[in-house]
């Protein structure tokens, strides 16, 4: 019965979310960007006849302005540029993600840790959250990817290390409030124990904002790619936009006027960070009803 009443429960609120998100249009239009770049990236092999590898036999195609065999013309060695950009945003999208899902994870434990434990664990764990708050992000993340090296992990790690801070300081601010409410109180009463009061109680309770700012976080971590990777610090064996914009400028194409080798890939990261945002913005809306008053 018990099990029943929590299933009908669990319906009732994804139907009523939906129905909230409806309602945002900002949040909509971001989801319809984002559901067309996720398609175009995923289906990349079936929707391109061109590989991203350069051959001798494509040379002879080198800086071809748009037409109709090549429909965003060709590279420095001839390649389509309409297919890396498919390509390539297979890796931005999942360095966004995997970068996000990491940075979330750690501002989740941070934030929680110190919310419910307080006292010397919440001074620690804040301190050090300042600490990373007041760094410039961009040449922090410079550094690392010098010392560490460029390649695809490192620069999730470099992005994951900077972009924790935000959801940390939502979730602590949360579990403040949510941890002197009755039904903590009751379960403290009954013998629960920290882990399982986290675990239980607090973690789905603070779980919709940890997405309303991973999802904000993916936006910010395809720009940190895509500005780490045109500053050469990207892995150079994986096509991205951002590795895109670094080739185009290391050939010269902005002097040369070869347009159609930096527009394309600078509006893909631009409308996908648009996206984000709006569905990020939209989820807000959604988690905190001091913003849907407005």
């Amino acid at each position: 019965m018990m099990a029943g009443t929590k299933t009908a429960l669990y319906k009732r609120r994804i139907r009523d979310f939906f129905l909230q998100y409806k309602e945002s249009k900002l949040g909509i239009i971001g989801l319809l960007i984002l559901v067309f770049f996720i398609f175009v990236a995923t289906f990349a092999n079936q929707i391109s006849d061109y590989s991203i590898r350069p051959t001798g036999g494509i040379l002879k195609d080198r800086f071809q302005p748009p037409s109709s065999k090549y429909i965003l013309g060709t590279d420095d060695v001839g390649r389509d540029i309409a297919t890396l950009i498919m390509y390539g945003g297979r890796i931005s999208l999942l360095i966004g993600f995997l970068a996000a899902i990491i940075s979330g994870g750690i501002g989740t434990i941070v934030g929680l840790t110190a919310g419910y434990f307080g006292g010397w664990k919440e001074d620690l764990l804040m301190r050090i959250t300042d600490i990373f708050l007041v760094i410039p992000g961009l040449p922090l993340m410079l550094v690392l990817a010098s010392l560490l090296g460029s390649n695809f992990w490192n620069i999730i790690f470099v992005i994951s290390i900077i972009g924790w801070t935000g959801t940390a300081r939502v979730v602590r601010a949360q579990v403040l409030s949510l941890k002197e409410r009755a039904f903590i109180e009751s379960s403290r009463a009954i013998g629960a124990s920290d882990l399982r009061i986290i675990g239980v109680h607090l973690l789905p309770n603070v779980f919709p904002l940890i997405v309303a700012q991973m999802i904000l976080g993916i936006a910010g971590a395809i720009l940190s790619e895509a500005s780490l990777s045109f500053l050469g610090l990207g892995d150079p064996s994986s096509v991205s936009w951002g590795m895109i914009l670094h080739w185009a400028f290391s050939v010269g194409s902005l002097s040369s006027n070869y347009w159609w080798f930096i527009i394309p890939p600078g509006l893909c990261i631009t409308f996908v960070s648009l996206g984000f945002t709006f569905v990020g913005f939209a989820l807000d809306q959604i988690v905190n009803p001091r913003i849907r008053r407005r």
